[in-house]
């Protein structure tokens, strides 16, 4: 691992598989670090620049990661578990198999940023912007997505059971073989008839407007 004080900002080139587990890193410039498998269990990485970082494999349960950039990050099979991702831009970033349980990405940017078959049961994405991500196959039951913006999103096959979608914003967005049993849906102008015809799996329990 290499880390250099450049200005007064942490630069950090590589650190694979290394262990900064509990660091206050926050405001650090990671821009294209190598950081695979890195061990960040719980680490202040608030305000932090990790465009095109590869985070593959990195181990981010805990961690803050308020305001942070993350944009074109890899964070393909990362664990986000509980993480605090307030804010974030995540915009164009890899999450396929991520977990993201419990994570809190209230206001965060996942404009264009694929979520392929992650897990994100419990985590809230409330206020947050997911224009153009690809959702197909992800766990979202339960999951808070109030006021979410969902415009041209791919939820194919995703799990939407039970999800708080009051006011997303699902304007184009591919809903074929999604499964929104028993899921609230007032405020976004969706008709059981209009789910029907989009493909949608839903039940007796999914919420519309009266």
């Amino acid at each position: 691992m290499e880390i250099k004080n450049i200005g007064g900002t942490i630069v950090l080139k590589t650190a694979e598989g290394s262990s900064l587990r509990g660091a206050d890193l926050s405001w650090s410039n990671f821009h294209g670090a190598d950081l695979s498998k890195a061990d960040l269990r719980r680490a202040n990485l608030s305000g932090s620049k990790f465009q095109d970082a590869n985070l593959s494999g990195a181990d981010l349960c805990g961690s803050r990661l308020w305001k942070a950039n993350l944009s074109g990050a890899n964070l393909f099979g990362s664990s986000l578990w509980n993480a605090n991702l307030y804010g974030a831009d995540l915009s164009g970033s890899d999450l396929c198999g991520a977990d993201l349980r419990g994570a809190d990405l209230f206001g965060a940017d996942l404009t264009g940023a694929s979520l392929w078959h992650s897990s994100l049961q419990g985590a809230s994405f409330r206020e947050a912007n997911l224009c153009g991500a690809n959702l197909c196959g992800a766990d979202l039951g339960g999951v808070c997505l109030r006021g979410t913006d969902l415009r041209g999103a791919w939820l194919w096959n995703a799990n939407l059971s039970g999800a708080d979608l009051r006011g997303t914003d699902l304007r184009g967005t591919d809903l074929q073989d999604a499964d929104l049993s028993g899921a609230s849906l007032r405020g976004t102008g969706l008709t059981p008839e209009a789910l029907r015809d989009r493909g949608a799996v839903f039940d007796e329990n999914t919420v519309f407007d009266k």
